[in-house]
């Protein structure tokens, strides 16, 4: 069945037959490629964005952990299992980079029209980017800390609604099972925000890796591997995670979480959400601190005001 264009509309979407809630009416997706996501909470899109860009923000990487530019605000990771070892240099040293809003050259990801113009499927037109990662991770030093348990992304996210939220995630380089690619649960996106804590696993776990509690051990389970500039589009309730990195090589991917420009935000305090609210608090205290902030004046949406970014548009 043809894309059939119909006006746009709070809630859910009617084109022809199927009413649409997750998607919206824009000629990029099909009706086939719609109703798989409306069905299954992502899709993915195969060699999306070339390589040659890829390897811009490649190089990137490889200049912020060789400390040859620093970005402001710029949050870098290291694995537990590296943190609790000696020094490790250079680029093994850095498996996340997180919040690179302030940089123009990683941020360019997030503005490729190639990227923005399947976003306003989810998102509508207006577009802001909340939140940013280029994921390095590493191989497996042998207590499966490569691993990122089964979580929900709204769970970190104090802003509504999910339906106008999408992750843009696009494989720097060849991902399947064996360096660990991503895992997905298709249809959990129809579900609620569910409780998440840290997983009590032997090796220990990075810092901020929940993972979901209470879901259905024997929901069936869809391993995405994806080739170089393969990208997946994802709902922010989908259940997902990735496996460990089994291999002599770090695997990259580059991401980004886009809402919609009227999204709103929400007091999280005594929900499901208010671990989270208060860990993120504990992480950013002495940065605020030492800029000068006092961060018992600061709340959850002050936060991810400052970490957002408004998208500029391609031209049509």
């Amino acid at each position: 069945m043809p894309y059939q264009p119909s006006p746009a509309s709070s809630g859910a979407v009617h084109s022809g037959l199927q009413s649409f809630r997750y998607t919206l009416d824009n000629p990029v997706l099909s009706y086939e490629q719609r109703k798989f996501y409306e069905d299954n909470g992502y899709i993915v899109i195969r060699n999306l964005v070339p390589k040659e860009k890829l390897d811009v923000y490649r190089e990137r990487f490889e200049q912020i952990c060789r400390r040859e530019v620093e970005i402001p605000g710029l949050t870098i990771m290291r694995d537990v299992a590296i943190a609790r070892s000696e020094f490790v240099p250079g680029e093994q040293a850095v498996t996340k980079l997180q919040e690179f809003q302030n940089d123009d050259i990683l941020f360019g990801y997030c503005e490729l029209p190639e990227i923005i113009k399947y976003v306003q499927t989810f998102t509508g037109k207006e577009v802001k980017a909340m939140h940013t990662m280029l994921i390095n991770k590493p191989p497996d030093p042998g207590k499966k800390t490569s691993r990122h348990p089964l979580h929900q992304d709204l769970h970190y996210f104090p802003f509504r609604p999910a339906d106008r939220v999408v992750c843009s995630w696009t494989a720097m380089q060849k991902v399947n099972r064996e360096n660990g690619c991503l895992v997905v649960l298709p249809g959990t996106h129809k579900g609620e925000l569910l409780q998440h804590d840290y997983p009590e696993w032997e090796g220990g776990v990075n810092k901020m890796y929940h993972g979901v509690r209470d879901f259905d051990p024997n929901a069936p389970r869809v391993h995405l591997p994806m080739d170089t500039g393969d990208t997946v589009f994802f709902h922010p309730l989908l259940i997902h995670g990735s496996g460990m990195n089994k291999t002599k090589g770090f695997r990259k991917s580059i991401s980004c979480h886009y809402a919609s420009a009227d999204i709103n935000y929400i007091d999280v305090k005594g929900s499901i959400q208010d671990g989270v609210e208060k860990e993120v608090f504990e992480m950013v205290h002495k940065k605020l601190v030492a800029r000068g902030v006092d961060p018992t004046k600061l709340t959850m949406k002050d936060l991810w005001m400052f970490k957002s970014r408004d998208v500029s548009l391609p031209l049509n």
